[in-house]
């Protein structure tokens, strides 16, 4: 669904003055203060260098800045996708570095996770992704259509007129819901060559993507993996055989109103309005995060992105039901993924000379890059000689921290256990 016929607009004239001093306190300041989760900031340094050996040094601030103990996110954000941080991450960062009317950019917008929650604040959208996938997971939300209008569209579509019928995928569905599913892949494809796809209809490829597979009634696949990741068949052939398990009919039209219903809970008039105000004035891009003249310079804000950590999603392999429904080559889309830590920088630094171009002097990147490796590779270090290299001003790090009794004393957090246990967030300014 990536080449649709709905408006992408350019920037509403963006203004290229550099942001105006706030009368707040600085973030340095907000940070060391924090207290809201009965614990106190622990204020550490983290230590890196410039590409030609010069020491960079800057404060590190350790504490439980969100938690799940906050409110719960907008039902909205309810959207799975392989490592996605949480809404509360740009929400934290969104409401103390800029003012409503910002532009707020993420240049690996995965599921729209900033996007989203900027634009839910007042901000104006802006993202960039290689993998068209994240067109479909984003730009919907949006634009959410009503409850009603999604009912009476799937209420005229035939989900009995298919073509194609894989028969290898009747490993996750019963032929029925796989007909149905199909009657769906070609209903879209056949309004894009019409020009007639519009927003209902991206409600309706975004909530069907979405609901492809799962653990649960709520999707229209056999039990599998989260909904996150999509097995091989020959895996789910494995897990079928294991459970001795066949996939049940399911009822794709109830399943689409249900989740539906679900995103819409929290979407009220207020929220409409606010998403009135500043979707029109988005920008969603696909394409390298490192080469973006669609966006004007000086115009961005703030950046709040999370880039992919060296090899360690597969996401070409993740999506590849998702891709398939869509009509995506996988093979097509050139994801970033470096085994080597040199090669991986090096990408970085490039994306981060963009990110320069296109923020506006006194603007914020927020670069977070978890834990890898079992805490044995700190991206921070290297993220900060990356951003010094593309010019920007290294300001701090800020690390969000659930399991206080794990913390390591001389480097922050440490949990040295697989994946990513916490969030670790360069912050950089353009001078």
């Amino acid at each position: 669904m990536s080449d649709t016929t709905l408006e992408l607009p350019l920037f509403q004239d963006a203004p290229k003055r550099a942001l105006p001093a706030r009368s707040s306190p600085s973030l340095e300041v907000v940070l060391s203060d924090f207290d809201e989760f009965g614990t106190t900031t622990r204020r550490l340094v983290t230590r890196s260098a410039t590409s030609d050996g010069k020491a960079i040094e800057v404060d590190t601030f350790v504490n439980e800045f969100w938690t799940a103990k906050q409110r719960q996110a907008s039902s909205l954000h309810e959207i799975s996708y392989r490592a996605c941080f949480k809404p509360q991450l740009p929400r934290f960062l969104i409401e103390r570095l800029t003012a409503p009317g910002d532009i707020v950019y993420d240049p690996f917008m995965g599921r729209g996770t900033t996007l989203i929650e900027a634009a839910l604040l007042g901000r104006v959208p802006a993202g960039c992704d290689v993998n068209p996938l994240s067109l479909t997971l984003t730009r919907p939300r949006l634009h959410p259509p009503s409850l009603e209008a999604i009912a009476r569209r799937l209420g005229e579509i035939n989900l009995t007129d298919h073509d194609e019928f894989p028969e290898d995928l009747l490993v996750f569905f019963h032929a029925d819901t796989l007909k149905n599913i199909c009657a769906l892949k070609k209903y879209f494809q056949q309004r894009q060559a019409a020009g007639a796809f519009d927003a209902v209809d991206d409600w309706l490829a975004l909530v069907a993507l979405n609901r492809l597979t799962g653990h649960s009634s709520g999707f229209f696949s056999v039990y599998t993996l989260p909904p996150n990741q999509a097995v091989s068949v020959v895996s789910q052939r494995r897990i079928n055989e294991k459970r001795g398990q066949v996939p049940p009919q399911r009822d794709v039209v109830q399943i689409i109103l249900k989740k539906s219903r679900i995103l819409l809970s929290d979407v009220t008039a207020a929220v409409r309005a606010t998403l009135g105000e500043v979707a029109p004035g988005a920008r969603l891009l696909t394409g390298a995060s490192h080469q973006t003249p669609e966006i004007p310079g000086d115009s961005v804000s703030l950046v709040v992105t999370s880039p992919p950590f060296l090899d360690i999603v597969q996401y070409d392999t993740d999506n590849w039901l998702r891709s398939w429904f869509l009509g995506i080559d996988v093979k097509s889309v050139h994801i970033t993924m470096s085994k080597k830590l040199e090669a991986w920088q090096e990408t970085m630094t490039g994306v981060l000379r963009e990110l320069h171009r296109v923020l506006k002097p006194g603007g914020h990147i927020a670069f977070e890059v978890g834990e890898v490796r079992q805490g044995k590779v700190k991206l921070e270090e290297s993220v900060l000689t990356c951003g010094a290299s593309a010019g920007l001003e290294p300001r701090l790090v800020l690390i969000n921290d659930q399991e206080f009794t794990k913390t390591a004393n001389c480097w922050g957090v440490d949990n040295m256990s697989k994946g990513t246990n916490t969030n670790r967030i360069v912050v950089f300014r353009k001078r």
